[in-house]
């Protein structure tokens, strides 16, 4: 079993910058795939990056892409998701997931991902 705690959710105006951790423990996560998903009022959760476990290669959806990065801390069994040049529209809900069944492949369907962070809100102004 794996707990998923993320941090750093907040209030920013547009431009503006924050940077999400999701801190594991109960399981080490280096050998997992890693994600993180998003999900607005009235929306549907959607795939926002990913990080694949073997080679620490990186994933995006296209509407984060050049903003957002995200990277992984094994020693502090921890992710991060670096959020630049932050949009009204990316106010949502943010979630961490781990995948232990990837293998190499880093996926962006909410149904692949067996653990689950409680979230944290990110708010951007306009």
């Amino acid at each position: 079993q794996a707990q998923l705690v993320e941090s750093g959710g907040g209030s920013v105006q547009a431009g503006g910058s924050l940077r999400l951790s999701c801190a594991a423990s109960g399981r080490i996560i280096s050998n997992y795939n890693m994600a993180w998903f998003r999900q607005a009022p009235g929306k549907e959760r959607e795939f926002v990056a990913g990080i694949r476990w073997s080679d620490g290669s990186t994933y995006y959806a296209d509407s984060v892409k050049d903003r957002f990065t995200t990277s992984r801390d094994n020693a502090k069994n921890t992710v991060y998701l670096q959020m630049t040049t932050l949009k009204p529209e990316d106010t949502a809900v943010y979630y961490c997931a781990a995948d232990i069944h990837g293998g190499s492949s880093v996926r962006s369907n909410t149904r692949a991902y067996e653990y689950w962070g409680q979230g944290t809100q990110v708010t951007v102004s306009s």
